[in-house]
């Protein structure tokens, strides 16, 4: 189902009347989200996805006041989904894929300890 976008024009006089009746919108089930718009701040615009238009006008006209509906119409803002990664290269003359691009550092231990790093000056947690 597609996102539906509604915009329902209320006689709004403060702005307790325009929080009630978003809050009114927002309970309903379906909307994905609320605003108010318009040059008087007198419309309330809905997003969603079932929602039912006839009922959301009645509801803000018995609760707020009077309310017209403007429009109903196909939310143009579809939210795509991100592309995917792509996939890592695959070396089939390595049989597995390449080791990662980000530095590794490695403390080399000699195993007779001549000049390098001990064991408790490392700062590897893994030795």
């Amino acid at each position: 189902m597609t996102k539906q976008k509604i915009v329902i024009k209320v006689q709004m006089s403060c702005d307790k009347c325009r929080s009630k009746a978003m809050a009114l919108v927002a309970a309903k089930g379906g909307v994905v989200s609320v605003a108010i718009a318009g040059a008087d701040r007198d419309q309330v615009v809905v997003v969603g996805e079932g929602v039912d238009s006839i009922e959301l006008t009645s509801t803000l006209r018995k609760k707020v006041g009077p309310a017209q509906l403007v429009q109903v119409g196909e939310d143009k803002k579809e939210v795509k989904p991100p592309a995917a990664a792509a996939p890592a290269p695959y070396y089939p003359w390595y049989g597995y894929p390449p080791a990662p691009s980000q530095p590794v550092s490695y403390v080399y231990e000699h195993p007779y300890g001549y000049g390098c790093q001990t064991r408790e000056e490392s700062s590897c947690s893994i030795m």
